[in-house]
């Protein structure tokens, strides 16, 4: 404690720690979910399936990067809120007859898959940890169980 003005708080991770970074931050977060969305939707067809790859890899990237870059949950869920809100939005017909998603398998997988990999984001997002800690052993053992057993 310093000065008596309460205990300090030790952040954990490299994330933003000032709330108008913050609220920056999940801003562009989301930006980039609306782009990866619209983009994955146009390569994930005309190049199957390296095309589906390529825009699946792409939006794991984003909910992935936003976990780590701010080291919350928040990060991951609103570039994946807005990614599958302008997915199913795409995904609408117009009156005039326009689309931009067939009826065909890779655009099923492209949705159900993006979907699926924002959830397990979501589950595996480090929250407030940092993602290697040096002060525990390679192998998530004990730090005194390698010398007992006689190495």
């Amino acid at each position: 404690m310093t000065g008596g003005a309460g205990p300090e708080r030790v952040t954990v991770g490299g994330g933003p720690r000032t709330r108008p970074g913050r609220v920056l931050v999940h801003v562009g977060l989301g930006v980039l979910g609306f782009l990866v969305a619209v983009a994955g939707s146009l390569v994930q067809a005309a190049w199957f399936p390296l095309g589906l790859l390529l825009a699946l890899a792409g939006a794991v990237g984003l909910f992935w990067g936003g976990a780590l870059l701010t080291r919350a949950k928040l990060g991951v869920a609103v570039p994946a809120l807005l990614w599958a809100v302008t997915v199913l939005v795409l995904t609408a017909t117009r009156p005039q007859g326009d689309f931009l998603f067939g009826a065909e398998a890779s655009s099923y997988l492209f949705l159900f898959g993006g979907m699926g990999a924002a959830g397990l984001c979501l589950a595996l997002a480090p929250a407030d940890r940092p993602l290697f800690d040096p002060t525990r052993p390679l192998g998530g053992g004990r730090s005194g169980a390698s010398a007992r057993k006689g190495g």
